[in-house]
């Protein structure tokens, strides 16, 4: 049920002038101030704001980032304010903050949203039930499909991105981050990343795009498994390809031959990625959005390096000091085999 622990050491907050701002700036704030952390994010940090009764949602950008474009809490927190009157999942943002003197960054606050991610183990009913496995799978996908659908210019978001010459951004985008945070020598990685610079399509129609839409953002009812109660982490939405959002979806899932250790990563739900394929997966989306799918390999090795560049991101600030968080000691090796991923994917010609 997403539970909170501890704040990690060296992820603290200055409780002080937290609960001054928030009792200043939020109504209903009276009474002790009480933070806990998400565990488990690996890039904006997340924490829990329990004052008196009440309960909302800190987010906030890591610690030691330097390139503010990559977590923007004001563009965040100003999707949130429109998507969240148009999009149901989307939590409702409370009160944005730029003094970086309160906890050391910006930062804003959201309604708290409940539900079960799945995260490793699942639910024995979900185990056990391969017709709800189905079932969560397919809701996974309409709600992707609903997003993507949803009329971007009536919701006043449409100037969150260019949708022209998006594809190409992209690409060539996380080529450059890539390269960025280059730490190791990753052939296999390097290969796919010319492959896809040199096979670059042209865009698909536009859409809104959550850019990092798996199974560990999202919410589901613990009453109804098929019930998405919330969707988080909308850090890098934007107006762009909808094929390219559903590349990223499917570069997060993993099949039985890439092994034990990449499907027991603690985010993957497994049960659903042992019994419900890619293919599959790419099945349903067709049918539900009515899209062309068949140049759906080029978006899932797009997908796939997309991770690993994030991967490879957040083991650079680990390997330079700016995180001590233990979770990121061998993402190196992630971004490896996710190389290994998408190269053998080129070779296979599907997904």
């Amino acid at each position: 049920m997403s539970d909170t622990k501890p704040i990690r050491k060296g992820e603290e907050l200055d409780t002080k002038k937290l609960a001054d701002y928030l009792s200043k700036n939020m109504p209903k704030t009276d009474g002790e101030i009480e933070i806990s952390q998400f565990p488990a994010g690996a890039s904006n940090l997340t924490y829990c704001i329990k004052i008196g009764g009440n309960e909302s949602v800190l987010r906030r950008p890591p610690f030691g980032n330097k390139v503010k474009s990559a977590h923007d809490m004001s563009r965040e927190f100003n999707v949130l304010s429109k998507l969240s009157k148009v999009y149901s999942p989307a939590p409702k943002p409370l009160v944005y903050c730029d003094d970086e003197n309160i906890i050391g960054s910006e930062f804003y606050l959201m309604e708290r949203r409940k539900g079960l991610i799945i995260r490793g183990k699942s639910p024995s009913e979900l185990e056990n039930s391969n017709d709800i496995q189905r079932k969560v799978c397919e809701s996974f996908i309409e709600n992707l499909v609903e997003l993507h659908s949803l009329d971007y210019k009536k919701a006043g978001l449409e100037d969150l991105g260019k949708p022209e010459g998006y594809t190409k951004r992209q690409v060539e985008g996380w080529t450059k981050r890539y390269y960025n945070a280059k730490t190791d020598e990753w052939k296999e990685l390097e290969f796919a990343i010319e492959w896809l610079n040199e096979n670059i399509p042209k865009d698909d129609s536009a859409s809104l795009v959550h850019n990092d839409y798996k199974f560990d953002n999202i919410m589901l009812s613990p009453n109804d498994l098929t019930e998405i109660t919330a969707v988080l982490d909308w850090e890098m939405t934007t107006i762009g390809s909808p094929l390219m959002d559903f590349g990223t979806t499917l570069g997060y899932w993993m099949s039985k031959e890439v092994g034990e250790e990449m499907l027991s990563m603690p985010f993957n739900p497994r049960v659903l990625m042992e019994n419900i394929t890619r293919q599959e997966l790419a099945e349903m989306y067709a049918e539900k959005s009515g899209k062309d799918l068949s140049n759906i390999l080029y978006y899932y090795v797009f997908g796939t390096f997309k991770i690993a560049v994030i991967a490879q991101q957040i083991y650079y600030r680990f390997a330079k000091g700016f995180t001590n968080d233990k979770r990121f000691a061998n993402f190196n090796l992630f971004v490896a085999t996710l190389g290994k991923i998408a190269n053998g994917a080129i070779y296979k010609k599907g997904i």
